[in-house]
This record gives C-alpha cells, structure tokens and sequence, in this order.
C-alpha cells in the first residue's frame, strides 16, 4: 500500500469523504500555480470544513510524517501554494471555511474564516458602511487567509499600511494540530508577544490560519481619481511630494505605470489611456468621509502643470470614469501575460532612490541582456516597483534575476516588496540575506515544526529536518 492510500482513510475520518480529493482530474487545478510556473503532483487534496477539522487533519499529517501545502485561493505569484512533483505532498484547501463570523461597524472590526473570498467581505462590510482596505487585482479569488499568510500589499497600502497592520487578531493550528485561538476584536493587547506576528507573512510555513479579525475604516464619501501624464521619473516623484503636501492623508493610491505598459493594455486589453502618449504616467486617488477632496486633487494638477512637472491630466468626473482609469493599471498584469511569460521581479526601495535604482538597473540589464524588454509599474507611493523583464533572444532567467536583485540591494531595497519569497525567490533570500538572519528564521522554524513537514522550501530554503524518534 502507497502512503498517500494509508494517510487517506485517516483524513476521510477527520474530514468525510466528500472533504478529501484524490482523483488526479480532481488534482489538476490544486497542482499548479496562477502563472503557470510551478508544477506539482499532491496525494491529495484535504479540504476540512471547520478549524476543529484542520487541527484533526495536522495531527494526522503530523503523526503519519506527512508533508503539508496549505492551499487558499491559489492566486499567489511566488509558488508557495504549489506541492512539489514527489506525489506524497497533502495539499490542505481552507475554500469550504468562508463564514463571515462576525461585522462590528462600531468597534470597526470583521472576525471572518480564513477561506472567505476578499471581495466578497469587501462587499458584507461595504453594506455595513464600513471599508476592508485591501485591494488586489485577485481579490475576486483570493482567499482572507492566504493574504494574511502572504501580508499582501495591494493597491491602499500608501494610505492603510499592509496587511498585517490591519490584523488585529487570528486563530492558528500549529503543525502539530494545537489551535491557537488570538481571536481578539481589541486594538490594543501590549499583554506579552504579540504572536500572531509568527504567522503574517510567513507563507504557510509556521502555521495554518483558520480565521482572522480585520480593522475596518469608514467607507469614504467623496473620493476623486486622476491621470497624468509625466515626463519622467523625477517629475513623478516630485508629484507625489506635492500630493503629500496637498492631499495629506486623503491621498490612497500613487500608482506609476510606464508608457510600454499602456501599449501593452492598448494592444491586448483594448482599452486605451485618456492622456498624451509619454514614458511615465501616474494614477493618483485620494479618498476621505469630508467633502473637499476634489478641490484639492484639482489644485495638486494646477500644480504640478505650473511647475512643469505634467504633461497631460484628467480627473474622472464620474464613477464609470474612474474605474476606466483603474482598468488600465488593473489590466497590466494580464496584458503582460498575453505578450508572453516574464521574469517578475517584486521589488522596493526608498522612493527617493527610485530614479538612480531603475538607471542602474536598465545599465547592467542591457549589458547582460541586450534585447530584453522591461514592464515597470507599481505601487510609487510606498516604492514598490513590478520590475518585469522580457528576455528576448536572451535565456538567462538566472542570470537577469541576480543582476536585478543586486542592483535593488545596492540601492537600499527589498527582493519581496508585497509577494512572498515562495519558492520562486526562496534561493535569492538565501543569497543575499545575512546569516545571521538567517539563522533566526531557521531557529523560529524548527520550535514551531521541527520536522519540517508545513509547507517546506517555501519562505525560506529547506534545512535538514530533526530525526524522528
């Protein structure tokens, strides 16, 4: 008997029939990642309805000396959702955990299980008059939980911080099958660690979550979007320091799309950009319950045109218009799919460092790689930069990856702005993190599963696993 079929009557017992999959065309959309990068052959697929059933499902796993992929909604862009091709992996699924618990527009909170998609939250809490400020391209998909375990970024960060800023409490079962219940609707709790800190971010590799409290905002009343146009990096930049002055802390989003990026939309999306043709353009969005955000989105164009700083600007003077402005941007990732796979690079640096990082960065790509192209937009704002290369007749996937990186390094910045490591970086972390580091992670990784078995090689490089007695 293979061990995927002696672990499988266990899991049926924890979870009922219906709750495990094994058929392999029932496989096939748990076994690879959103771009198609990763490839993997589970055993299985788990899909326990209740945290009472992950803790029984971790401790079968756990006892069977099976390894574990927690699985939500799959949208990930780092592979750290994807099992490896060994056939002995259990992919555990949290999609039938989508209860919304409990909406407190008072206290601004929203207690909700771990596989309830975003946007249907969003919505629930929308009707409460209340805002949950994350905003992703995949939100109609993504999981609460896997944006948790990835402390997604998004589209509000500038504004709303990550997403581990906006989780107030969660319930976590350990690999073991212990459930931490840090449920609490509190926005203070200076009572010892703060342990839920060990499970936001780390992709899976600690813990899995099974539910979350969230902090809500009001549902601003008066928002304005706007497009322009700018003729280059610095005067985007000096925009936003003038945004800041202007708009203050009603300003939402600073997005920068490059102009390659906007043919990209054209040619694929069909959809096409309401100002002048340049190398950079900005999406600018501020938000705020007080009337007076318009007038002031107005003067920072005035602004910024006396200044010499745009080209070319609109502000949509209607909701339709505005979410065809957001169209654009939203549509980059998709567009740069249809013109072919790329090497994505989720960088940040300081924002004042962006000019001379993407200068720095163009100068070593073209001496490696002379006929790649380059998609670069992202989340300006907060110096996130989508640094996305095409190789052209360059096959160096390695070798363009490491030059990129080192430039961001040299320049002050992250590897991972908002995506993970996964398994897509993992090797890079390890290159370029310190040892020391390093070692601290591994420490935190063997205390809480020192037989290796949650998610391993994701987050951070597998190390030899503690024997098993």
């Amino acid at each position: 008997m293979s061990f995927s079929e002696e672990l499988l009557p266990a899991l049926e017992s924890c979870v009922g029939p219906k709750g495990v999959l094994s058929d392999p065309k029932d496989l096939a959309a748990y076994s690879t990642d959103w771009r198609g990068l990763f490839h993997g052959r589970p055993a299985c697929v788990v899909r326990p309805a209740s945290t009472g059933e992950v803790s029984a499902v971790m401790r079968s796993c756990h006892k069977a000396g099976a390894v574990v992929v927690p699985q939500g909604g799959n949208t990930g862009l780092a592979g750290a959702a994807t099992p490896d091709d060994s056939g002995t992996q259990v992919i555990l699924s949290l999609e039938r955990m989508t209860a919304i618990r409990r909406i407190d527009p008072v206290g601004l909170t929203v207690e909700v299980e771990a596989g309830a998609i975003l946007q249907t939250v969003k919505e629930a809490v929308a009707a409460e008059g209340r805002l949950l400020p994350v905003s992703l391209a995949a939100e109609g998909s993504a999981h609460i939980g896997g944006i948790i375990s990835t402390n997604a970024g998004g589209l509000d960060v500038l504004r709303y911080g990550m997403t581990r800023g906006l989780t107030l409490g969660l319930e976590v079962v350990l690999p073991d099958g212990r459930v931490i219940d840090r449920l609490k609707h509190l926005r203070k709790d200076n009572a010892g660690y703060d342990l839920k800190q060990l499970f936001i971010g780390t992709e899976g590799t600690l813990g899995i979550i099974t539910a979350a409290v969230l902090r809500l905002v009001p549902f601003p009343r008066h928002r304005v979007t706007a497009l322009i146009a700018v003729p280059d990096i610095e005067s985007a930049i000096s925009i936003f320091n003038h945004a800041q002055s202007e708009i203050g802390e009603a300003l939402s989003a600073f997005e920068l799309i490059s102009g390659e990026g906007l043919k990209l939309v054209e040619r694929h999306k069909g959809q096409s950009a309401p100002v002048a043709s340049s190398d950079w353009v900005l999406l600018i969005e501020a938000a705020s319950s007080l009337p007076g955000v318009v007038a002031a989105a107005e003067a920072l164009l005035e602004t910024a045109f006396e200044a010499g700083l745009a080209l070319d600007g609109v502000v949509a003077n209607s909701i339709s218009q505005a979410n065809a402005i957001w169209a654009l941007r939203e549509g980059l990732t998709e567009a740069e799919a249809q013109e072919g796979p790329s090497l994505k690079h989720d960088i940040s640096v300081p924002i004042t460092a962006i000019p001379d990082f993407l200068a720095d960065a163009g100068r070593v790509l073209a001496d490696l790689a002379p006929t790649a192209r380059l998609n670069v937009f992202g989340h300006l704002g907060d110096g996130n930069l989508h640094y996305n290369v095409w190789q052209g007749n360059d096959d160096l996937p390695e070798q363009i990856m490491r030059v990129v990186h080192d430039a961001v390094v040299r320049h002050g910045g992250s590897i991972s702005a908002e995506h993970g490591l996964g398994q897509y970086r993992v090797s890079e972390w390890a290159r370029l993190t310190d040892a020391d580091d390093q070692d601290l992670a591994a420490a935190i990784k063997q205390m809480l599963d020192p037989d290796g078995l949650l998610n391993p090689g994701k987050g951070l490089p597998v190390r030899s696993r503690k024997a098993r007695s």
